[in-house]
């Protein structure tokens, strides 16, 4: 069967076609490849999905698709077919033509790929107009309505603010929009929705699923989230170790996977819907007192002048909490819901408006110089965002034991010995320690994030999104490891997610989030299976994994053959 595009293209013609892609990349250690021998199609109105493990090569065919690939890394063989071009061999000057206009690329790192000093609207406009679909004049509104098509609240807003005013969410709803600014024919998508709560994130994936069915767009998804996968691509192709394992329509490899690495994917996946709930782990008692207590916690920021008057946002409102040790506190809800403020207000990052913070009995809420020094040593953050969160002039090793130094905590010997056991937990190999963070993975980052967070053996983590960037499998290591550690040193953790599935295995009591409010509270099992808010109910419907998409057109059906 053959249908027609309206220009006469025959869509059983690929739109991507990549044929014996081998990519390496230079390092002081020799040479890497990363990419071996992959075979991969895309088709038009159809959504492809790439999965696999942090390091797999999902990323790196992503970025030699569009020849972004680093100074260090290569196309070595292989043909990147995109209509009548081979992509692999265009001039500079022709990639031009194709990047952005033809194909729109949604990086995986909001902060690294948004101009600090540049207003997100002007940012979205000036797309526009490279492109030629906006004049100087009528621009900034077009970069407005661009920015509410990607889903960004108060679009208006958002575009006169610089990229640190912005949620972590936010700012990649604002890659987004940039990405689909031109309305390109293919969109490569490497984990458009990490960074995402599930409310949003099903708004983002329906509108690229409506530039699928409306205009016939391709989307090359690359993404750990087997989930999102499952819920949204005709078609799945499985890396492991720089080649591909097993490919195929996505209902066919869900069902009846044949590669055993794909099976362990599968399992590893922590969707409410396939998902073994974790025994709680043994814990002290609670003590009488909290470790930390939070109380008619409140903070304003000022937002930019839209009319008459500037604006204040309430980004947390009247929020009391309390964590004892041994236990986990979940703070879930939407992006810019008030999570990360919260925890930035319980470590002392930023000053609260109204409130109180308890730590172990003492008020914290005003604390500077040497009494915040102290909450330091026995509070760690582990950040969202491992590319900003790690130095890049230092070396793994450096990363890890600089908690260490700073605190006078041992020897030089000691502190690398220390390094190679928290590398060790976390599930990466201690030759890591001579690399420097952009030698390594989105994933392995935050391992290092990880590692370093637990360095000084704390009372408090605050973990904000700390598995978002990491696979499926990896996720499931970090879950154990975390549990391990609490129940082996009761350490509390304040547990920071948009994913409910994690926060359902690992929390012991959960607090929903909205617009800087707590909505409901309780533990994960009642929760989840009796929730009382409506807000909460909406989140639930929201978690991705719940259903398999249909099967693919008939030109598709088959099995590809795997390289």
């Amino acid at each position: 069967m053959t249908d027609e595009r309206e220009n006469g293209e025959d869509v059983t013609t690929p739109l991507l076609e990549i044929r014996g892609l081998s990519v390496s990349y230079r390092t002081r250690g020799g040479t890497v490849e990363a990419v071996r021998g992959v075979d991969l199609d895309v088709w038009p109105g159809q959504v492809t999905a790439v999965v696999g493990e942090s390091g797999s090569g999902k990323s790196t065919i992503a970025h030699a698709i569009t020849r972004l690939l680093p100074a260090n890394g290569r196309i070595d063989a292989g043909t990147v077919r995109f209509g009548r071009h081979d992509l692999a061999t265009l001039s500079e000057a022709e990639l031009r033509t194709v990047r952005g206009a033809r194909i729109g690329l949604v990086p995986q790192d909001p902060t690294v790929s948004l101009n600090p000093v540049k207003r997100i609207g002007d940012q979205v406009a000036e797309v526009l107009r490279i492109h030629g679909l906006a004049t100087r004049r009528s621009a900034p509104a077009e970069a407005v309505a661009v920015l509410d098509r990607a889903g960004l609240p108060d679009a208006a807003v958002r575009a006169r603010q610089y990229p640190h005013e912005l949620s972590g969410g936010m700012r990649q709803r604002a890659l987004i929009a940039i990405a689909i600014a031109g309305r390109p024919e293919l969109i490569i998508a490497d984990e458009p929705t990490s960074a995402l709560d599930v409310t949003v994130q099903r708004v983002i994936l329906d509108h690229l699923q409506r530039l699928t069915e409306e205009s016939g767009t391709a989307v090359l998804l690359v993404t750990h989230d087997l989930g999102v996968a499952a819920d949204r691509a005709q078609r799945l192709v499985v890396m492991s170790q720089g080649k591909v394992v097993e490919a195929g329509p996505t209902r066919d490899i869900l069902a009846d996977p044949q590669d055993d690495y794909t099976r362990h994917l599968l399992a590893s996946a922590p969707s409410l819907t396939t998902a073994r709930p974790r025994t709680p782990v043994s814990s002290p008692e609670a003590q009488t007192a909290p470790l930390l207590e939070v109380r008619n916690l409140v903070k304003e920021f000022r937002l930019p002048r839209t009319g008459e008057r500037p604006r204040t946002l309430r980004a947390v409102d009247d929020v009391s909490l309390a964590l004892h040790r041994g236990r986990t506190l979940a703070l879930v809800g939407e992006s810019g819901s008030g999570k990360s403020t919260t925890a930035r207000l319980v470590l002392r990052l930023a000053d609260a408006t109204a409130g109180q913070i308890l730590f172990d009995g003492t008020d914290v809420t005003t604390a500077k110089g040497i009494r915040a020094r102290q909450l330091r040593r026995r509070a760690q953050l582990v950040y969202q965002n491992p590319y900003a969160s790690l130095d890049p002039r230092c070396s793994i090793g450096e990363v890890i034991t600089e908690p260490l130094r700073a605190f006078k905590v041992g020897d030089r010997a000691s502190r690398l010995a220390r390094a190679r056991e928290l590398l060790d937990r976390v599930a990466l190999p201690s030759a890591a320690l001579e690399r420097r963070p952009a030698e390594l993975s989105g994933g392995q980052r935050q391992r290092v994030a990880i590692a370093r967070a637990l360095a000084l053996s704390p009372d408090l983590v605050v973990c904000d999104e700390p598995v978002s960037a990491l696979d499926v499998s990896v996720q499931a290591q970090v879950l154990d490891l975390l549990a391990e550690l609490q129940a082996d040193t009761g350490v509390a953790y304040l547990f920071i997610s948009h994913d409910l599935a994690v926060v359902r295995q690992i929390a012991h009591h959960v607090a929903v989030m909205r617009a800087g409010r707590v909505v409901e509270t309780g533990p994960p099992e009642e929760l989840f299976s009796r929730p009382r808010h409506e807000y909460t109910r909406e989140l639930l419907a929201a978690i991705p994994g719940g259903r398999v998409p249909s099967p693919a057109p008939e030109t598709t059906t088959s099995r590809g053959p795997v390289s």
